[in-house]
């Protein structure tokens, strides 16, 4: 097992790839903690069912005492803590003159302040043990430009500079801070606003036509890159940004995958 007695807290746990992670996580041996904005318990039962140990706590990731809670029951019941995913985020599809200051605001709460929030509380135990990995998840909009989600993608990058920076500030002192920077997959974000079978339709075209994979990937696979960056055998590797996107974020596709119907003024 590869986490055998890791203790380990997952924000965003209750769904997608936070409640794959948790289960990839259990099932190497790690202890659990779940935190998310609902009650995640009905998750993860089958964790506990087959003899893992894991237990959820319903918090607000933009609220510095309830990441604290959530940290300081998992120490309390496992007398420390060795990894910390700060996983829970939301989407924001829209271009940025459509974006509402209130939208902007949340969604800068949930994914940056909610990844500073975690990485602050979990630092302080970390530095006891004089190990850790802390695992932030970005996106590979946090890599590169995209066009129809601009102010996500700003919080993307922004959790990339502070990975960056964490990993060189604790590098030292063994303690790895890495980011996951997933393209397209298949969880409720990504069919967010598509509720019939023609809208999720449209929708897969859209995400099929920009990814030179040409297709989108499982929560699974998301949650086998967060258990080699928790792992020690990743011990080497800090302050990346690991894209899980089908070679999206690696450039420009070949021509034959682009529209060449545009009209052109000469």
């Amino acid at each position: 097992m590869r986490l055998r007695n890791k203790v380990a807290v997952i924000t965003g746990g209750a769904s997608g790839i936070g409640l794959a992670t948790a289960r990839v996580f259990a099932r190497e041996g790690a202890k659990v903690a779940i935190g998310d904005i609902v009650d995640a318990a009905p998750s993860i039962k089958d964790i506990t069912a087959s003899g893992g140990e894991a237990f959820a706590q319903v918090i607000d990731v933009t609220r510095s005492g309830q990441i604290d809670s959530l940290i300081s029951a998992a120490v309390d019941r496992w007398g420390g803590l060795d990894i910390m995913f700060n996983n829970a985020g939301v989407g924001l599809p829209k271009p940025i003159t459509e974006v509402s200051e209130a939208e902007f605001d949340r969604i800068f709460a949930v994914n940056v302040k909610g990844v500073y929030l975690g990485c602050k509380a979990a630092l302080p135990f970390l530095l006891r043990r004089r190990a850790g990995s802390i695992i932030n998840m970005s996106s590979n909009g946090g890599l590169i430009g995209r066009p129809a989600d601009p102010v996500y993608c700003a919080t993307k990058h922004a959790v990339m500079g502070l990975t960056k920076s964490l990993a060189l500030n604790y590098a030292h002192l063994n303690i790895r801070v890495n980011a996951l920077c997933p393209g397209p997959i298949n969880t409720p974000m990504l069919w967010a606003g598509a509720t019939g079978e023609e809208q999720r339709r449209a929708k897969l075209s859209q995400v099929l036509a920009s990814c030179p994979a040409a297709r989108y990937a499982s929560a699974d696979e998301v949650a086998a890159a967060a258990l080699f960056l928790a792992s020690d055998e990743s011990a080497f590797i800090n302050g990346i940004g690991l894209a899980i996107d089908g070679a999206k974020a690696a450039g420009i596709m070949p021509l034959d995958r682009y529209r060449l119907d545009f009209a052109i003024n000469m």
